[in-house]
């Protein structure tokens, strides 16, 4: 069965057409980076399907219709991972990741112990539970991400969306990140959709790769397939160098012209 399924996806916003005609598939398990250049409609299709944007087209998530699907039920199928995520002032890691318990707590009720086991087993497991109680302001930028990460996977969706997961980490960081998620989806079965700024570090990770540039679909296939100095070219304007790496194509930018001594 498939994931996520997305045919005909258009989304405009202020009179502007953002998405226009995306069709998209994920299979379940699958990890499919989206890529493309700044207003390509990335993040923008992530929250279509997160339910975070009205959109017309048809999007269903692991054969059921989104449209058919009430908020408690898409959070339990789907959990999402924002660029930014908004925090409120003064909140205790623990509390945060107790949020994406919400869908399983009843309406003016409050968290159960399943709950409490659930957000402690995933402090746990992204090593996250000695900072249970500290603020989470207080934390750096890699331990505030896997604490974003571990909201989401509290949820126990088995759809995960990652909005450019690494942005402002440093390259360790970055790694750790990644590497933690494609660990939880090969132990968990989690199927993984992310958009990804670094090409590279997309190439590494995912199973296949959509490229999107101007709100349509340009290229799709593996990373070797989509990964290309044509391609890039094309649709970056970027003078680039690809280089077979171990476990994908990595993105080498060149120069344009040699400075003088």
């Amino acid at each position: 069965m498939n994931a996520l399924e997305a045919r005909g996806v258009r989304v405009t916003l202020g009179g502007a057409t953002i998405l226009d005609g995306v069709d998209l598939t994920v299979a379940a398990g699958e990890w499919v980076a989206v890529i493309g250049p700044n207003g390509a409609g990335k993040s923008t299709m992530l929250r279509a399907v997160g339910g975070l944007l009205p959109a017309a087209g048809a999007i269903s998530i692991f054969g059921t219709s989104t449209g058919r699907l009430s908020r408690r039920q898409r959070a339990r199928l789907v959990a999402t991972v924002a660029q930014s995520p908004v925090v409120p002032a003064g909140m205790a890691v623990l509390d945060y990741v107790l949020l994406g318990r919400t869908p399983y707590v009843p309406p003016l009720g409050r968290e159960s112990t399943a709950d409490l086991a659930a957000a402690r087993e995933v402090l746990t497991r992204l090593d996250l539970h000695r900072f249970a109680r500290r603020e989470l302001a207080t934390l750096s930028g890699g331990e505030r991400q896997r604490v974003f990460l571990a909201r989401a996977l509290a949820q126990g969706a088995p759809l995960l969306l990652l909005d450019e997961p690494t942005t402002a980490l440093d390259i360790g960081h970055q790694q750790e990140v990644l590497d933690l998620v494609d660990g939880l989806r090969r132990d968990r079965g989690l199927t993984v959709l992310a958009t990804m700024h670094d090409l590279s570090i997309a190439g590494e990770y995912a199973d296949r790769m959509v490229l999107l540039a101007g709100g349509r679909v340009a290229a799709s296939g593996t990373p070797r397939e989509v990964l290309t100095e044509e391609l890039l070219a094309t649709h970056y304007g970027a003078r680039v160098r690809v280089i077979e790496g171990d476990h994908g194509p990595l993105v080498v930018p060149v120069r344009s012209t040699a400075s003088g001594a």
